[in-house]
């Protein structure tokens, strides 16, 4: 058995963690449990795992404690929101403070016009903030700002793109080849739950097609209110955009008098000022959330006072907006903690670790001979094991493999220390993590690699 020692804590982390695959396994009790209760035992498919997972006890700075009480690196970090890892204690500190004098009110308090100066402060072209309780009701509420402020209806999005949970914005995050339709115009592809009206408000782009782009929005562009963009997007493997792509978005909606809403909920950690400031680019409304919540569930839209003011209850609103956590003082002084502690030299920091990272991991993958890509921008990462150009969502799905792939690979990670997605081999990285954290990973994922004789 390998030891590694965590110099910045000085504690000895073994390289076989698999208590939690033994008979009498807690994760294993407890799954059987949530099974009776909760349909598939869980209330997210994300962490689903087979033949189930493993259930977290408690975390601290970069690492996660398990229902067994074995230790692991986390590379997850709750879906990127935890950029300053567990238990930071300045947010510990600040929220325990916090809950003593109450947890909720129907009022406003201090602490939402204190996160929401600090985010118009450091977001170009963000005059106006509102908080809800997620990423999706972010989404949800640009959308309809979109629609009140242009009094257009449809919406534009690109394939493979997830930005949440509303029925608009769904579409085609996930079609099946089958149903793609042409390249240079994706159909508009929906799940059984969603209305079939729906489609008809949707019109998806094809990332990274300059051409296909620009003629899509410009034949829809009387009837579209907005195009939704991740500068990132996660949902195509955080495959960048080419360059100028993102400049192409913004010069064709300003042309049409389309506005052009950024999802920026997981990507504001590539940047103090988030992701499209990096390009110069304003869009007209920013979607927030993850980490500005500090651990806590949050969301936010923000943009101009003439876009925003479709929420002015003193002006005749065009878009009603309530939510009973909204703003809650616990999120709020959290998510504020958070910010004052992500300085720039912080984002400096923690995106030179990622590109070290994406540089270790492609030097591992080429000197073992292994056909693959490693994508991904400041502190996100993701591994393609294949070698053929991912440009779009068509060439992630046709380079990709079975998910037992990516189970088998989650697993070996596991037992050598490492928490990752159980759909890949990608993830987020957080403050309190050392280039000695990132070199365990490297040298685990090449021996998960081995162990599961992996050939593209």
């Amino acid at each position: 058995m390998t030891l590694h020692v965590d110099s910045k804590k000085g504690r000895v982390q073994t390289a076989e963690t698999v208590a939690y695959r033994s008979g009498d396994a807690l994760s294993r009790e407890l799954h059987g449990r949530a099974l009776q209760v909760m349909p598939g035992g869980n209330s997210r498919h994300s962490i689903a795992l087979a033949p189930y997972p493993i259930y977290a006890k408690s975390g601290e700075g970069c690492r996660i404690t398990d229902a067994e009480g074995e230790e692991r690196i986390d590379f997850i970090n709750n879906f990127t929101s935890l950029i300053l890892g567990h238990a930071h204690p300045e947010v510990s500190k600040a929220v325990c403070s916090r809950v003593d004098l109450g947890t909720a009110f129907a009022m406003p308090t201090e602490a939402d016009v204190e996160l929401a100066e600090l985010l118009v402060e450091r977001i170009p072209g963000v005059e106006q903030l509102r908080f809800c309780n997620s990423g999706s009701e972010a989404v949800l509420l640009a959308v309809r700002a979109a629609r009140a402020f242009t009094g257009k209806t449809k919406i534009a999005k690109f394939e493979g793109a997830y930005h949440g949970l509303y029925d608009y914005v769904q579409v085609s995050e996930l079609p099946h080849p089958d149903r793609w339709g042409k390249p240079e115009a994706p159909a508009s592809v929906i799940e059984p739950s969603i209305s079939p009206n729906v489609p008809h408000e949707v019109i998806v782009l094809p990332w990274n097609n300059f051409a296909a782009c620009r003629q899509l929005i410009s034949e829809n562009a009387s009837h579209l209110a907005a195009v939704v963009v991740d500068p990132l997007p996660a949902g195509i493997g955080f495959l960048s955009p080419h360059q100028g792509f993102l400049e192409l978005l913004r010069d064709e909606t300003v042309h049409h008098n389309i506005l052009l809403i950024a999802d920026e909920v997981m990507s504001l950690r590539l940047s103090y000022h988030g992701a499209f400031s990096r390009n110069g680019l304003r869009p007209d409304l920013v979607c927030l959330g993850k980490i500005i919540g500090g651990g806590f569930p949050v969301g936010a839209i923000g943009g101009s006072r003439s876009i925003m003011s479709v929420f002015d209850h003193t002006s005749n609103p065009k878009v009603h907006h309530g939510g009973t956590f909204n703003a809650n003082p616990v999120t709020m002084t959290a998510g504020a903690t958070t910010l004052k502690v992500m300085t720039p030299e912080a984002y400096d920091r923690l995106n030179g670790m990622g590109d070290y990272l994406r540089e270790q991991l492609t030097r591992m993958l080429a000197d073992h001979r292994i056909p693959s890509q490693v994508s991904g921008e400041g502190s996100l990462f993701a591994v393609h094991l294949t070698s053929q150009a991912l440009i779009d969502f068509r060439s992630l799905v046709l380079c990709s493999h079975t998910p037992s792939v990516s189970d088998k690979l989650c697993h070996e990670l596991l037992a050598r220390g490492i928490v990752i997605s159980p759909r890949g081999v990608g993830g987020s990285l957080s403050t309190p993590m050392t280039t000695a954290d990132l070199d365990i990973f490297v040298d685990a994922v090449k021996k998960s690699l081995l162990a599961v004789s992996y050939k593209a």
